[in-house]
């Protein structure tokens, strides 16, 4: 990294039908994040579109889009304007039948700096992605940008401490998760909480072994099931930032919000030598970890 200080901004927001709708508002978040002094701006994970993940429908595959596509374009001119790098989200078309899930990163002269396909695919009842994403094929390698090197990682990556791992060891001080994630309708008010709580405290755990900053991008807002079947989603928000030692230092709520950040670069070097997990780890007896089960 270059900065000692790098200006980061969450841009949180509602999705509904229409692309360009969604992207507007992207862009939007955008500038205001870059009027606020954002040298980095990340969006949620597929962010131009409703989540189209609750249900199967051949049909959606329609919505996929090439790594040239509108979204890459739309954010690469935002990147260029406001001179920012910018993390963004598509549903990848790859070749008929094959797509990923795709973290974007538009270094400020709009140029691709890289990509990330999620590898970690979920399938649960109103998240049916294994029908529509193909598994992640590049690894876990941070991406180079002028204000730094990326961990970027996508949703159902955000439970996995192996995949923040990999990025931290590759060179990665920030860690980032674009996220669509909410609650169930038919969780109680206690099984709600405990969820949010979940996802809040794990990612808070990949801040703290890794002596990295987190940055998590999520949704907001009420979005039908198509399909009729009745499995409307809520995304719960709560995006936020945390340090090096799990501290949170900003979080929005559950309604849109561009959240600023400072991401003090000493703070990881402070961390990592007074916490040092990375020499003290016993990687000639983690053979295991390459099983499915130790059984």
């Amino acid at each position: 990294m270059t900065a000692a200080r790098i200006q980061a901004a969450l841009v949180q927001h509602a999705m509904v039908q229409d692309r360009r709708t969604n992207l507007d508002v992207s862009a939007a978040g955008i500038a205001e994040a870059a009027a606020a002094g954002a040298q980095l701006v990340v969006l949620p994970e597929l962010h131009s579109s409703e989540y189209f993940c609750k249900y199967q429908d051949p049909d959606l595959f329609d919505l996929a889009e090439p790594l040239d596509g509108p979204t890459r374009r739309r954010l690469a001119e935002a990147a260029v304007e406001h001179d920012v790098v910018v993390v963004g989200s598509i549903f990848e078309q790859r070749a008929p039948g094959l797509a990923h899930n795709t973290a974007l990163v538009l270094d400020r002269d709009g140029s691709l700096a890289g990509i990330y396909r999620k590898m970690h695919i979920p399938d649960d009842p109103g998240y049916n992605e294994k029908f529509y994403f193909t598994p992640g094929d590049l690894g876990f390698r941070p991406v180079e940008t002028t204000i730094g090197r990326l961990g970027v990682l996508v949703c159902w990556d955000q439970w996995y401490p192996e995949a923040a791992r990999l990025m931290a060891l590759a060179g990665a001080e920030i860690l980032i998760y674009p996220t669509a994630i909410g609650f169930d309708p038919s969780d109680d008010k206690d099984e709600a909480f405990r969820q949010l709580d979940a996802w809040r405290t794990i990612q808070r755990s990949h801040a703290v072994a890794n002596g990295a900053f987190v940055l998590s991008v999520n949704r907001v807002g009420r979005e039908p099931d198509r399909s009729g079947a009745g499995r409307d989603a809520g995304f719960w928000g709560h995006s936020f930032a945390c340090g090096p030692q799990g501290e949170v230092l900003a979080e929005a709520g559950e309604q849109a919000a561009v959240l600023n950040v400072t991401l003090d670069r000493a703070r990881v070097r402070q961390v990592r030598r007074i916490w040092p997990f990375f020499r003290d780890r016993r990687i000639d007896a983690y053979a295991d970890l390459l099983r499915r089960f130790a059984d």
